[in-house]
């Protein structure tokens, strides 16, 4: 098995049970805070994200593919003088950043957002970007080997740390105050980040591969050859990731703004957009612990091939992350869009943002085609077109959004039509990138047998949902509807012949079997 597969492979089953720790982790939040204290979570997590995406300059793809190439000619100074550099910028970075967020905190809450209340969990949050920023090297690093396992690990430790201290911490800080619970649910992101951490530095000591401090600064100072090849791919990464961030973190204020606008009051401004992106949009989300998994796997694999010029290598694993994503997003969008309303009841105890599913979902699928489109982009060195592209598609969410969740009629819907407009554009932009510099073989037919078996396993799990199995209590019910509905589009997607049994041979359970 090659070591894409097989890290593709691991990533995924640690993306799966990620994930699933991620649902009950949400799950907690939901019971524990309520949609006013998603809401007001979702509103401070993106300025998170866009200071951690300044920190982080796009260095982990950057040296995931440097370190795969210097691998591939058995280059080790190299890599050390890659990771040297790099947790140098980071460090500097995080020094700047952390204690300007806390500075600036109070105003940004009582001037770009609506409630005030942001303050608490967004000063909470801060002290996770040092921690965060490390991490991030030694991501890149491990995933530039192609040694996926220990970042595998490292995110089940995190999630499930995380999910400990966010049970026990939202419950002490609730009584004063829904503000204060969020931030102790900020606190526990952060005791989550610092144990991951240790996990991967162990593993990197043990390994002893790389001898960092050793000569640490002579390395540093002869390491500035590698800092234009690493900037080369990292400055149009970050501009791609910040213009994402800088969009997600102007999304809450478009929002709470438009629907002032529109009439609807702070408070329910901020319940309402926790049911879109607390709720809901975790649930379309679903299937991109896959994507995330391929195209993690995807950069130093592609880039490895590219600098080999075995551009038929390149065009296979592109057409297998693509092929892998599709089939996995098919069947979420049938269970999402079928079971929205009992699925939210299930997990949130409240029905609230089920018609975001069902108005976002049939269009999310090209949200599974970003990550493997973009991830190639960055290495083929357009990471420059994955970012325009991104740019293009954040200024139509965003205008879209102003436009629509202004207007009564709409409301907060018009925020959901807005970010599923720029997830379609831009899966599309990214698409039309690739075609332009690798030959891509469009295989039409099988697109059309895909569709073809997502209706007819939708139609076959809504007729089975809604006129059997009503006896059974109401999460049994659910549960077998889920389950006969996979079951009838694995068995189509094998009559069809989208499944080959030389896919069955990569899983390593089944391959006993046959």
């Amino acid at each position: 098995m090659s070591k894409f597969l097989r890290g593709t492979i691991i990533l995924l089953i640690a993306g799966f049970i990620t994930r699933a720790l991620g649902f009950i982790n949400r799950i907690v939040i939901a019971r524990s805070l309520g949609e006013e204290g998603v809401g007001l979570h979702q509103m401070a997590f993106p300025t998170l994200m866009l200071v951690v995406t300044v920190t982080q300059l796009g260095l982990p793809v950057a040296i995931s593919k440097c370190v795969a190439e210097a691998d591939a000619v058995g280059d080790r100074y190299k890599i050390k003088k890659i990771l040297v550099m790099s947790l140098f910028i980071t460090i500097s970075l995080s020094v700047i950043f952390t204690p300007s967020l806390i500075i600036f905190a109070p105003y940004l809450a009582d001037l770009l957002f609506t409630d005030s209340r942001v303050y608490y969990p967004l000063v909470a949050i801060t002290p996770i970007i040092p921690i965060v920023a490390v991490s991030a090297v030694l991501r890149g690093y491990f995933q530039g080997k192609q040694n996926m396992k220990p970042f595998a690990i490292s995110q089940v430790v995190e999630q499930t740390v995380r999910i400990l201290f966010i049970a026990i911490l939202a419950h002490l800080l609730l009584p004063y105050g829904i503000e204060f619970a969020t931030a102790g649910v900020m606190v526990a992101s952060i005791l989550g980040e610092l144990v991951s951490l240790f996990y991967m530095f162990t593993v990197f000591k043990i390994k002893k591969t790389i001898p960092i401090r050793k000569n640490y600064f002579k390395s540093l100072k002869a390491g500035k050859d590698v800092l234009k090849e690493l900037m080369s791919v990292a400055i149009p990464t970050t501009g791609s990731r910040l213009i994402g961030n800088i969009s997600w973190f102007l999304e809450p204020i478009v929002v709470a703004h438009s629907l002032a606008l529109a009439g609807i009051a702070d408070h329910i401004a901020t319940k309402q957009y926790g049911s879109l992106t607390g709720f809901a949009l975790p649930l379309l989300m679903l299937p991109s612990f896959v994507t995330f998994s391929l195209s993690t796997a995807l950069v130093p694999a592609v880039s490895e091939a590219y600098s080999k010029r075995n551009f038929g290598l390149v065009e296979h694993r592109l057409q297998q992350a693509i092929r892998f994503s599709l089939l996995t997003s098919g069947i979420s969008v049938i269970i999402l869009y079928i079971f929205a309303e009992p699925l939210m009841s299930l997990m949130y105890g409240t029905s609230n943002g089920s018609q975001f599913l069902r108005i976002m979902a049939p269009f999310f699928i090209f949200q599974s085609l970003q990550a493997p489109l973009q991830a190639t982009l960055q290495a083929l060195d357009l990471a420059k077109a994955a970012m325009i592209n991104s740019m293009i598609g954040a200024v139509v969410k965003l205008s879209v959004i102003f436009v629509l969740a202004s207007q009564p009629q709409f409301g907060i819907n018009g925020a959901a039509i807005g970010i599923m407009t720029s997830t379609v554009l831009v899966a599309l932009l990214h698409f039309a990138s690739v075609m332009k510099v690798i030959q891509f073989t469009l295989y039409v037919r099988d697109w059309i047998k895909l569709t073809i078996v997502t209706l007819l396993s939708g139609f076959a799990g809504y007729y089975i949902f809604k006129t059997c199995f009503l006896q059974e209590p109401f999460i049994m019910r659910l549960l077998i509807g889920i389950v006969i509905t996979s079951i009838i589009y694995l068995v189509l997607l094998i009559c069809t012949k989208l499944i080959h049994r030389s896919d069955l041979h990569h899983i390593p359970i089944v391959n006993k079997f046959l």
